[in-house]
């Protein structure tokens, strides 16, 4: 990755703002994560971006202070700790993968024995959980989850909707159905109940953009931010990259540059190793279940910024 060709970081604020503009005057938003009735009924005409450079230093536009469900942006913290537990000796119940289907496919999960292909689709962060709960109590674990967020970003005012973890209880029929077949291939130590409590929990955390980004900076693999090893952050960012936006992870890849990982709240956090951890949220989804905008959005400022890793 080169530097920044030809816009000193002093100017990252005019293209945040510029962007912020510009998706204003975008018409195509996606929809909505209608399948989660608490996210069904979210105005998806909001959009923020934030940007935390390795220096400390946060900048943000639009909607940037305003919080959202992270969703499956939570699974780079729990892989984090399952990492952290277990090593290596993970991969034995989960791979390294893209899916190249949906991410809550069951069909995949049938095919292949009951070994989810990444810990980014629904049935690998299923296992991840899993995993985690082996050496820990649900209340352990998702106090965990929010003190690694909470010291990640040095904000302590991160917390859990209830009512976002009981929209998703109540519409969980795919999860419960892949958690079980989990269970029945035996890749389920605990019961699918007592796995999926923690998991809707855990994807039911509300974070600002100013939030996320600053908390993204463990990734960043500099000596002020790393909360994990090397070889975890290493790990991390190649899955966010090959996996971290599920069927749509090769067109994130093409278009943006950067690891990223997306979740259905529309919020993406993606990573400028050793530079920046960039946050953006717009609700609004497109056919892969990732942020329409925040996608557009991610594109425009690697390719303003010369942040691409590919180049």
């Amino acid at each position: 990755m080169t530097k920044t060709p030809t816009l000193e970081l002093h100017g990252l604020q005019e293209v945040l703002d510029g962007i912020s503009r510009a998706m204003e005057r975008e018409t195509e938003r996606g929809r909505v994560a209608d399948f989660i009735p608490e996210l069904a009924c979210v105005d998806k005409s909001q959009f923020g971006i934030a940007v935390a450079l390795s220096s400390g230093e946060v900048f943000a536009s639009g909607d940037a202070q305003t919080q959202f469900s992270i969703q499956s942006i939570s699974k780079v913290i729990t892989l984090a700790m399952a990492l952290g537990r277990l090593g290596d000796g993970l991969w034995a119940r989960v791979g390294r993968e893209p899916s190249g289907l949906a991410f809550n496919s069951i069909l995949q999960l049938e095919q292949e024995g009951a070994r989810p292909r990444n810990p980014f689709v629904n049935a690998g962060a299923i296992v991840v959980t899993d995993a985690i709960l082996a050496t820990s109590e649900p209340r352990e674990v998702l106090a965990e989850i929010l003190q690694f967020l909470r010291t990640a970003s040095g904000d302590n005012s991160i917390h859990i909707s209830e009512l976002v973890a009981k929209s998703e209880a109540n519409s969980a029929h795919r999860n419960l159905a892949l958690a079980h077949m989990l269970k029945a291939r035996n890749n389920l130590v605990n019961e699918p109940s007592r796995v999926l409590g923690v998991y809707f929990h855990q994807c039911a955390i509300e974070m600002t953009c100013v939030q996320l980004a600053s908390a993204g900076r463990f990734l960043m693999s500099t000596p002020e931010t790393n909360l994990i090893s090397a070889e975890n952050i290493a790990c991390i960012n190649a899955l966010m990259m090959t996996c971290g936006h599920y069927d749509g992870s090769g067109e994130f890849a093409y278009r943006v540059g950067l690891p990223g990982k997306s979740g259905v709240g529309g919020g993406i956090l993606a990573i400028v190793p050793g530079r920046a951890s960039i946050a953006i949220w717009s609700p609004g989804l497109n056919e892969q279940g990732n942020s329409a905008l925040g996608t557009l959005a991610a594109e425009k400022l690697a390719r303003r910024m010369g942040w691409s890793i590919f180049v």
